[in-house]
């Protein structure tokens, strides 16, 4: 930046800021925290050596992951983003298992009311293996007569033998996302 205003870093490190400074392009002086969080995880002389070995074109984005990874380590200095990735990946896992529930109880529902309503056309009996459909192709609505009626029969087991243990993730939402509802 040179005469105007120093970047954030040289601000920080109180130092002149140079006409070339490696850092000014990526932590303007309208931004101060940006910086300070990824000094204070990494240090100035890290980002810096890392920031001369890329490529220009790449540096923004470089700068842009180590902010987002300084934020995340500050918020679980154990974990840092990982601990986020894993949190989202076990939530993702317990949806799918929620959905998988729904999908049967849906199924059931529809196999009882099928049974109730002698009207309703029978369901095609083509040949097929016991338990050999997924929850996958219950949306598509591929799957055999002898599957639905397995998943009719085991969907209590199924449904008492996908409960989850929610104690071990509620810490994880309140110290990667502190204002998260858990």
């Amino acid at each position: 930046m040179g005469g105007t205003s120093p970047c954030a870093s040289c601000k920080l490190l109180r130092r002149r800021c140079a006409k070339d400074c490696i850092f000014a392009p990526y932590f303007p002086s309208d931004d101060p925290h940006k910086f300070a969080i990824v000094h204070k995880v990494f240090g100035a002389s890290n980002v810096s050596k890392m920031l001369q070995e890329l490529p220009v074109q790449q540096r923004a984005d470089a700068v842009s992951s180590l902010v987002y990874e300084a934020n995340a380590r500050v918020r679980d200095p154990v974990y840092g983003c990982v601990g986020a990735i894993s949190f989202l990946q076990n939530q993702v896992s317990e949806l799918q298992m929620q959905l998988a529930v729904a999908q049967t109880e849906i199924l059931c529902i529809q196999m009882q009311q099928q049974v109730q309503d002698p009207m309703v056309q029978q369901l095609p009996n083509p040949t097929s293996t016991r338990g050999s459909g997924t929850v996958g192709q219950l949306s598509e609505g591929n799957i055999g007569y002898d599957d639905k009626q397995y998943l009719v029969h085991n969907h209590h087991q199924f449904i008492n033998s996908s409960s989850v243990n929610y104690d071990q993730y509620s810490l994880k939402r309140e110290t990667i996302f502190g204002d998260m509802v858990s």
